[in-house]
Order: structure tokens, then sequence, then C-alpha cells
């Protein structure tokens, strides 16, 4: 129902009145909008006021980065855009760092914020915040919109609700100046002026020659290899996904949050022979999946020598020939393009040469025994492997649970060592491989899908949104926080060659991030042992409380880096 005030025009008469801040309201619900993550503040504060009122959720967050990290994975996850509301100016630009996220990754996420006049700031004459808002997220983000007038408000979020979802899915930016809020028009004018976006994201269907080109690629190939990335998972398109892969008898690897469409355990899985199947596969399909630097842009020594052939199925034409030739490009959703080609696939397919699928599966049982012995380490201090194998135990014991990583070598180990059994339930830093979205995913993951959630965090990487746990806390949201603290980036163990301040990487040793969750009301733990930190998280994703375990790890485990030291550059020149 349309939120309206009365006014009286003349003596006798009566006229219903609504303004911005209600239109903005209406229209996001209008749309099944009724989450919004954000920061309160000039000139959004009341805003979030009459939304909560109004029976949106409204999660106010300690830094907009952190909120707009929770909008962008609510998008992932529901497919629906995730809202992020920020104050104009700093907070704004804060909120854009998660904008940028969401287009890089794919993520449909809609950033509004609250602006200065545009008199005043197209005149440059100091306004409260003065910026050009608009034309600072032009460039970072997939559409951006300003709406001047309470008429357009409904059109201009029906804009930006398309955009963030059709095709490629991404970021939009809505600026809404702050003497929007305020106009007043006819209510039944303003709910006329509402729209209800239909078929957002409609399906885009693949071309038969593409399809039919796909499968004889595929036909023809004596070493196949399937490649499901994020988009696939994001399509949730998961029984297409997985009958297509088990049709084809193919290995396949997942990008890590790609894991889970199918097991880890599966047994076409090559997971734990990625270099071979990467080194030695002779035509690869990619479904959802970018050969940028995580696949070492399909070429170079990751990629070996054999020849290759790419198949590559994407929402977004120019995706293709990005790095190398593909051969077979099939242009359209996800799932319509699966369906297709599993159609077309007939009932007589046959299955990947056993030569091929037996030599993988060797691969991968082979290294999978050579690194049990290390997950099973009940050592005190605790290392990498020894934390994580605890912990990939408790996956496996509750696969329903959401499970957020970032660092640098804990994220790195993390994803190849902790098995994902249901799709959309590991959550990661994604293309840009950056620290600082773990609290933000944390809690949007809790409260767009109901399940507890479990986040493995890097010491460093948890500095960037550790206030958050203030936010957790407040909610009562059931979130289990696990730092591996080994007191620094990479290690503990760095020293200053000039022997004056701290190394550059190095952290107050010691440190009790534990006490930090106390201080809030949560439960603190601190862990020393594999095994204790196994009991801590268990009784943690029990109990549903929010809690926070500091997992001591030996300062000198680590490597610089994590798996991408190749990109630290390093000086050729001796000191003298």
């Amino acid at each position: 129902m349309l939120n309206t005030a009365t006014k009286s025009e003349a003596p006798g008469t009566e006229q219903e009145l609504t303004d911005g801040f209600h239109l903005v309201i209406d229209a996001l619900k209008l749309n099944g909008i009724n989450t919004i993550y954000g920061v309160p503040g000039i000139p959004i504060t009341d805003l979030g006021r009459m939304m909560q009122a109004e029976g949106i959720r409204v999660l106010s967050f300690r830094h907009e980065q952190n909120a707009g990290y929770a909008a962008s994975i609510a998008g992932y996850l529901t497919k629906k855009p995730g809202v992020c509301l920020t104050v104009s100016a700093p907070g704004f630009l804060n909120g854009l760092t998660a904008l940028a996220h969401a287009t890089t990754n794919c993520f449909p996420m809609i950033l509004i914020s609250g602006s200065s006049e545009r008199e005043i700031v197209d005149l440059q004459q100091g306004d409260y915040e003065e910026m050009d808002q608009l034309a600072v997220a032009k460039p970072l983000c997939k559409a951006a919109f300003r709406v001047l007038h309470a008429a357009d408000i409904g059109i201009g979020l029906a804009r930006a609700i398309r955009a963030a979802v059709s095709g490629r899915p991404g970021g939009v930016y809505l600026d809404l100046p702050a003497k929007l809020f305020g106009q007043v028009m006819d209510a039944a004018a303003g709910a006329k002026s509402l729209v209800k976006v239909i078929d957002a994201a409609p399906a885009q269907i693949p071309a038969p020659s593409a399809v039919k080109r796909a499968l004889d690629v595929l036909k023809g190939a004596k070493r196949p290899l399937i490649i499901l990335g994020k988009g696939a998972a994001y399509a949730q398109a998961d029984d297409e996904i997985r009958a297509f892969v088990e049709k084809t008898g193919a290995p396949f690897l997942q990008m890590s949050m790609a894991k889970g469409l199918l097991p880890d355990t599966h047994a076409q899985s090559a997971g734990a022979a990625r270099s071979t199947v990467l080194k030695d596969a002779d035509v690869v399909m990619l479904i959802g999946a970018r050969l940028n630097w995580l696949l070492s842009h399909g070429k170079g020594k990751t990629w070996g020598d054999a020849p290759k052939k790419f198949i590559q199925i994407d929402i977004e034409p120019k995706e293709m020939d990005s790095n190398v030739e593909i051969v077979a490009p099939v242009v359209g959703d996800i799932g319509s393009c699966v369906s297709a080609l599993l159609e077309g696939m007939g009932g007589s397919w046959s299955a990947a040469p056993a030569d091929w699928v037996s030599t993988v599966n060797k691969k991968r049982d082979d290294n999978v025994a050579k690194m049990a012995p290390k997950l099973m380490s009940n050592a005190s201090p605790m290392d990498y492997h020894g934390a994580l194998g605890a912990l990939r135990t408790i996956i496996k014991e509750r696969p329903d649970a959401i499970l957020v990583n970032e660092g640098a070598n804990t994220l790195d180990l993390a994803r190849g060592v902790i098995d994902m059994y249901k799709p959309r339930k590991r959550l990661d830093v994604g293309t840009w491989g950056v620290m600082g979205i773990g609290m933000g995913y944390s809690i949007a993951a809790a409260v767009e899908t109901g399940k507890p959630v479990l986040a493995i965090e890097g010491d460093s990487a948890f500095g960037f949104s550790g206030m958050e746990i203030e936010t957790i806390c407040r909610y009562q949201l059931p979130v289990c926080i696990v730092i591996f603290n080994n007191d620094g980036i990479y290690r503990g163990t760095d020293v200053n060659a000039s022997g004056s301040d701290p190394a550059t990487t190095v952290f107050v040793k010691g440190s009790r991030y534990d006490k930090m969750m106390e201080a809030f009301g949560g439960v603190g733990i601190n862990a020393t042992s594999p095994d204790e930190l196994k009991r801590a998280v268990n009784a943690a994703m029990d109990s549903g409380k929010p809690t926070l375990i500091n997992a001591v790890i030996d300062p000198a485990a680590g490597s610089e880096s994590g798996r991408i030291g190749n990109l630290n550059p390093q000086s050729v020149l001796k000191k003298k």
C-alpha cells in the first residue's frame, strides 16, 4: 500500500500526498527488495528509520565497505540485487569499493547513496560532502543513474534493478540527492509512477549451431576437461549442470566459489589433480568460468605444451577470445546453454576415454593420500594443515553450513583442503582476490540463508572488517569466526633490518582476538590445538551464538604471498 500523508488544499477538501522518502520505500517493496545493508547518516538517516517502520529489514554496519560487501554477496546468493545504502561523499566512496568488487565478480548489487544538491555541486560552491558522485561511479560499475524528481523514483529503481541482474550481472549506482526525499506529490500520481520490473533477467537462448559446434568438439576429445566457475553456481541450474557433467564422464575442476556444484568427493572430481588436467587436457570446456589470472589466462606453463581447444559457455559475448582462441563459443545464460547441450547429446553419448579418466583418478588419489597425514596432525602450536584438517571434518558433517574464507595462506590452503558438498556454500574473495570481505559476507550469508556461517579468516584479512563483530553480536547472528593467528601477514617472524619499528608484516605477538568478541557480548575462545579448535567450532555451530575462536598458528607457518608469490616483484639488485 502506498504511503501517504493528508494535506488540506482548501476548506472542506483534502488531498492525499506522498513524498520521496515513501516513494523509495514503496518502489523497493513493490520489487521484493526487503533487506537493506548500510550505514546511517545525513541525508539518509530518516529513510532508514522509515524503511524499518514499513517492514524492510535494515542492517546497520560500522563501515560502508562492509555493508557493500554484504549487499554484493546477497545478490549472488539470491539472484536479486543486494542493496547498500550510504551517506554522501566519503560514505559513498567507502561503498564504491564493494560496488566495483560486485561488478568485477558479476554479482547483482545496487549502491544507493544520498548526495549533495546539484546546483551547488555543479558550480563547485563547497556544499556539505560535495562530490559529483555519478561521475565518480560510472567507470567502476555496470550502470549509474541519478533521480532528480520524485515522479522518476519508480523508473529509476526499475532501471537499476534491470541493469544489475540482466545479461552479465553487476553493480549499479543510484544517486539520490537530499532534496529528492522531501519532494511532495499527489499520492495517486505517485502510485502510478511506480514500476514493477517484469522478467528482469530474461533467458538468453544459445544458437543451435553453437550448441552443435561445441558438442562436436567435445565429442572429438581424447582428454576432455570441464571447468565450472562461480557463474555456473550463480545460475542455480544445479541439476542440469550435474546431469551434463555426469553424462560426459569427463574430469571436472571447480573454481573456488563453484565448489559444491558437484561434491568435491565426486568420482569425476579432479580438484586434487589440477596440475595434471590443466597441462594434459586436449579439450577444455568452461562453464561460467573466465580465463583470467585465476586460470593463468589459459596459457603458459600452467597449461603445458599439449595443444588445447577451448569451448566456452558465457552470457557475455565479449568474454570469448579474451586471452586465447575459443573454438566453440556458446553465448547465453548458463541454464539455457547447459539444457540445450544435454538435449543435443541425445541418448547415446560416449563417455570420456577410460584411459584418461583412469590417469586422472590415479593422480588425484595419490595426491589425496600424500596430504592425509598432514591433515591429521594435532600439534601445538598448530600449522595450517592441522587446523584445516579439523575444520574439514566439521564441514563434512555440516554440509548446509556456509563457509566464508579469506586471507593469503588461509585462503589458498583452505580452498584445496576443505571439500564442499552443496552449491553456493563456499564464499570467498573471488576475482579480485581482495581482503576485507569476511564479516560483510558472513552477515549477509546468515541473513539471506538462515544457515549457520563458519568464517575462516587470516589474522590480516580479519583486520579489514573486524569491527563488524559488533554488528554480528548486535543482530545475534549464527556466525562462528575462526582467526588463523600467526602474528602477522604471511608469517609473524619477519624482522626489520634497520632494527627500529616492527617489520611491516608483523602484528602484536600473542594477540587475543577472542577478547574482542567477549567485549561485545559474544563468545570468545582461544584454541591452541586442532582438537581444541574442533570442539570449539562444533560448540559454536550447535549453539548458534556469535563466536570468535582465536586459533593460535605457529608464527613461522605460511609462505610469502601464499600461492601467488610469483605476482610479488623482487628486486634484482644487491645491497652494497
